[in-house]
């Protein structure tokens, strides 16, 4: 009975129906998304025929955003493609440019404000900072949270780094 009260007002379901659109609109925008990530390029964090991650979209611009972080990204060198790596680096730390074991591996570059340096756990497989440079920071949408499918291995992701306490 509700229903066909709420139908026979259609300002009222148009304005319902807006408000609606607008809380989801800022939920996927501001909030949280359930994404696919797939390709050779995270493995062995992600598989190559895809998992579905979970993405925390308060950390948008890179807010937040530290060394270790699993970063989804607006991949700079090619229109409305999105990518997740792994950031290894933040403004005004040095990175090495190469991969390690090809020549050039020992150059290195110092990042500039505004940007980070991105990089796939697979590095062979990965097209990241190495090929288009440093990442804008304004470039970032979010970070992965977790992995939630496959089912058997849903997890919560990790920076992958551990706290050295001190160096003998």
């Amino acid at each position: 009975m509700a229903f066909f009260h709420f139908a026979r007002h259609p300002v009222r379901t148009t304005v319902s129906f807006v408000k609606a659109a607008c809380l989801v609109h800022l939920g996927i925008t501001y909030g949280y998304t359930v994404s696919p990530a797939q390709g050779p390029s995270m493995l062995p964090t992600f598989t190559v025929d895809g998992d579905w991650i979970l993405c925390d979209h308060t950390r948008r611009y890179g807010r937040g955003v530290s060394v270790g972080d699993l970063v989804v990204y607006r991949i700079p060198i090619f229109n409305n493609q999105w990518g997740v790596k792994r950031v290894t680096g933040m403004p005004g730390d040095y990175v090495s440019v190469g991969t390690p074991g090809e020549q050039g591996e020992d150059l290195m570059i110092q990042i500039p404000e505004g940007h980070c340096w991105i990089s796939g756990d697979n590095l062979p497989a990965s097209r990241d900072s190495r090929h288009f440079g440093p990442l804008p920071l304004a470039l970032i949408s979010g970070t992965t949270i977790a992995k939630i499918l496959p089912w058997n291995e849903r997890q919560w992701m990790k920076t992958g780094l551990e706290k050295v306490d001190e160096l003998d």
